[in-house]
């Protein structure tokens, strides 16, 4: 699986398409960490943060600044990277805490809590059939088949 994702990466690197990797890749990462971190507190393996807020609130923060500056700096491509990144950190964090934006109460243990799980499998369905989409668009796919 590693080996898959270097080569996408490496074939889309020239591309505005690592961007879109990035995203997907962090917003992966992120939520993955993100359910570990909540799970070892929940069971009192890691303890709380000094401050008790739900990662919600730096979710919508890392959004707001990296869509802006990246929509700012689009053609520079490092800061357009780094940007991506950030926004799919901040998607995950921020969509991991769905139900609380759903029933405006803390739930994520209970059984509407369930509803975060959903809007992370629907989000990652997306982001690939988007990057998908992309693809078949610039008929990459095609090229590789009439090249064999």
């Amino acid at each position: 699986m590693l080996r898959t994702l270097k080569g996408i990466v490496l074939r889309t690197r020239d591309s505005h398409r690592l961007s879109q990797i990035l995203v997907l890749l962090s917003f992966l990462t992120t939520f993955a960490i993100t359910r570990t971190v909540t799970n070892l507190q929940k069971f009192g393996t890691m303890p709380n943060g000094i401050l008790p807020f739900h990662h919600l609130v730096p979710g919508i923060f890392l959004i707001i600044f990296s869509g802006y500056v990246g929509l700012s700096f689009w053609a520079t491509g490092k800061v357009r990277h780094f940007m991506a990144v950030l926004f799919g950190i901040g998607a995950a964090l921020t969509i991991d805490e769905f139900a609380l934006w759903l029933y405006l109460k803390d739930v994520y243990w209970e059984r509407q809590g369930r509803d975060s799980i959903d809007a992370i499998i629907y989000a990652i369905i997306i982001l690939s059939i988007i990057f998908v989409i992309s693809e078949i668009h610039d008929h990459q796919w095609i090229k590789k088949i009439i090249r064999k």
